[in-house]
């Protein structure tokens, strides 16, 4: 998964002329990333070896940011997203979801599977859109629906590129719970299905979310935020021999999604 624009240092000159203002700005948005990809909490001073900043000025910004609700400061003294982000990030994500639909429907049209948008929303996988298929047997998943990535194609779309301790903590926080007797419940045996992944190019939920449901997902590359889209089906639709050609239509929607949503503008 690509990294977050906080992984360039807020420190890192600005263009001239630049506001004081719109500096101020930048850096209070880079630190807010940089605590979302801390897993929302974080100390002032992992703050500042991280970004580059000095300690006075994280400590300006953050009372700054704690004063508005976008962060709170814990009983430990440590910093953590603030509940006003909630709103913010519900509106964006039903934004996201509108953008993606006309890009699902197309997957519907093509592959003739019910088409979904996930995004990764601390350890859980959110669904934020859905385009269902035209079959009368056909898979429905809520929109707003959380699970746990590790029994899902999503999910593991998602979590194929990060680091494999990232992904061993996060399966210790979540837990690997078997939704079916098909579940991967093991972290090494995750880590093996993840390496497929990147290997193959896209994700298989082979009966693991829900038996005789098959989903196929790839990652929406250099999404803006950590986003994957997916078909499934019943595994007598979804088959071996269909995977080979519902997945070139998967990525290149992925891709052009992708395009989408860097320019900001519906298809």
């Amino acid at each position: 998964m690509p990294s977050s624009s906080a992984s360039t240092s807020a420190a890192e000159a600005k263009p001239a002329g630049a506001s004081g203002g719109v500096q101020s700005l930048e850096r209070a948005f880079d630190l807010l990333e940089r605590m979302a990809d801390a897993g929302g909490e974080v100390g002032l001073s992992e703050l500042s070896g991280s970004s580059g900043l000095p300690l006075p000025t994280i400590h300006r910004l953050m009372r700054t940011l704690v004063a508005c609700g976008y962060v709170r400061q814990q009983p430990n003294r440590r910093y953590a997203l603030g509940p006003r982000l909630i709103r913010l990030g519900e509106s964006s994500s039903r934004l996201l979801g509108t953008w993606a639909r006309p890009f699902l429907a197309r997957l519907v049209e093509e592959t003739g599977e019910t088409a979904n948008m996930a995004l990764l929303d601390g350890d859980e996988i959110v669904y934020v859109a859905q385009v269902p298929s035209r079959h009368a047997v056909r898979m429905f998943t809520e929109v707003g629906r959380r699970v746990l990535p590790h029994s899902t194609g999503v999910g593991k779309a998602l979590l194929a590129h990060h680091a494999p301790e990232e992904v061993r903590a996060l399966l210790g926080r979540t837990g690997m719970p078997a939704a079916t007797e098909k579940t991967i419940t093991e972290p090494d045996r995750f880590l093996e299905a993840l390496a497929d992944v990147r290997r193959l190019g896209y994700a298989v939920d082979d009966n693991e979310q829900e038996i005789g449901v098959r989903c196929l997902a790839v990652p929406v590359p250099n999404s803006p935020t950590s986003a994957a889209i997916s078909i499934s089906g019943p595994t007598g639709r979804v088959t071996e021999a269909s995977t080979d050609k519902i997945v070139p239509v998967l990525q290149d929607v992925a891709a052009q999604l992708s395009v989408a949503l860097a320019n900001q503008t519906p298809a």
